[in-house]
């Protein structure tokens, strides 16, 4: 692998034990905390040469603890970070208390997906990431002979079809699943709520306990096509088992044609012996509402600036000039498509993605293809529901059961106030 993360960095040059202290006291210094773990040594190495230009001292850091789990034991120490990258929902939970107001900065107006409460902009967007089906073009079209094209294949039906197809080919397990309950419970599970004609309504009912999940036409129609996954999973027999690296290394080099992701993934996959033609399609399902033809997502981490008074004016400043950096500067933008092949979030950085499920989103979010991220899932949703699914996955529960357990959660669960 050729990741790297470590729980704290220090990305300030060292300064020599005989160097004179004052020096860097004349620096503001502000701390950074980087979420998304696949972008960490990039961040590092970014930061660095940020603060040397800049004059400045920059300290990044990264934890593996759920987002809020870990700034509320730096809230509570009065110890919080200058910048916190944050999911959606955090911003819409902490904000009130712990993040500046930035609308009158300049690049909100080249983005769509900058969030905020109370008519407030509080979030800054790193990215767009969405959701989907990651294919392996080449390994398909080595089978079949013909060019691999995603839109014939928006049925299940179809989508069967091709795997049967791949099968007699001799590719014996066309799929592979992840096993993590981010990706089942926080990832594929949360897309049977995005997909309902009324999103929070749907919400409403679970919470209330009146949702039918086993006869609901999406939750169906999603564990159809999740079933279809299972059956043909390389790992079947010990699906629980199965290490990430090892499933998108087998989809990057060809041995399976289809896994559930998003473009995030491109990070596990470009370390290993990839194929040159892969992409993201959206999940195939017996459908005529058009879910169907698009992929889920929207804005993905956020920076907030911290609004205590443990953070100075001239801390404040410093963040807010680092993200008008990474918004509008050339070296910035680049960063964000070329350093962390990330898909940006704002009109006015025109570099072309550079990874090729990057690219399937970037397409899809032109078009207007992408069904919106439900934002506001309890903390724990992915946690407890991801081990219910898991369960399911390794055949301990039928669907009937796997729904009623999931019911069950939601009777419970504390509701993100929104």
């Amino acid at each position: 692998m050729r990741r790297k993360a470590t729980l704290a960095i220090t990305l300030a040059a060292a300064m020599a034990a005989t160097a004179v202290p004052a020096m860097a006291d004349d620096k503001v210094s502000i701390t950074i905390f980087n979420s998304k773990m696949e972008i960490q040594s990039q961040f590092e190495e970014m930061a660095e040469k940020y603060a040397e230009d800049n004059g400045i001292n920059i300290e990044v850091y990264y934890s593996n603890d759920t987002v809020a789990a870990h700034l509320a034991t730096k809230y509570s120490s009065g110890d919080p970070y200058t910048l916190a990258m944050v999911d959606a929902k955090d911003v819409y939970s902490l904000a009130k208390d712990h993040a500046i107001d930035m609308s009158d900065q300049e690049w909100v107006k080249n983005t769509n997906y900058a969030i905020g409460i109370d008519d407030q902009i509080n979030g800054f967007p790193m990215c767009v990431e969405a959701r989907g089906l990651i294919y392996n073009a080449d390994a398909i079209e080595a089978i079949t002979g013909e060019t691999f094209n995603p839109e014939d294949y928006k049925t299940l039906d179809s989508f069967k079809e091709l795997i049967e197809q791949l099968k007699e080919g001799g590719m014996e397990t066309p799929t592979g699943i992840m096993k993590e309950d981010w990706s089942l419970g926080g990832h594929f599970l949360s897309q049977v709520s995005e997909e309902q004609p009324d999103v929070e309504e749907f919400i409403t009912k679970l919470h209330e306990g009146e949702a039918d999940l086993i006869n609901n036409e999406k939750f169906n129609s999603l564990m159809d096509f999740f079933d279809v996954m299972k059956e043909n999973n390389y790992a079947k027999d010990s699906a629980i088992a199965a290490e990430r690296e090892v499933t998108e290394m087998m989809l990057a080099e060809g041995e399976i044609a289809f896994m559930y992701g998003g473009n995030w993934d491109w990070s596990v996959i470009n370390a290993y012996d990839y194929t040159e033609n892969m992409g993201m399609m959206p999940i195939p399902q017996n459908t005529d509402d058009g879910t169907n033809e698009k992929l889920v997502g929207g804005g993905s981490k956020y920076f907030m600036i911290d609004s205590s008074d443990t953070t100075t004016d001239e801390q404040r400043q410093a963040a807010l000039d680092f993200l008008e950096w990474l918004a509008d500067s050339e070296e910035g933008q680049k960063f964000i498509t070329e350093d962390c092949a990330l898909v940006p979030a704002f009109s006015n950085n025109e570099n072309e993605v550079a990874d090729p499920l990057g690219k399937s989103v970037k397409k899809y979010a032109d078009e207007g293809a992408m069904i919106d991220n439900y934002n506001y899932m309890p903390d724990d949703h992915i946690s407890l529901c991801g081990a219910i699914f898991q369960k399911y996955l390794a055949g301990q529960m039928d669907r009937a059961e796997f729904a009623t357990e999931i019911e069950d959660y939601w009777k419970s669960a504390d509701v993100v106030e929104h």
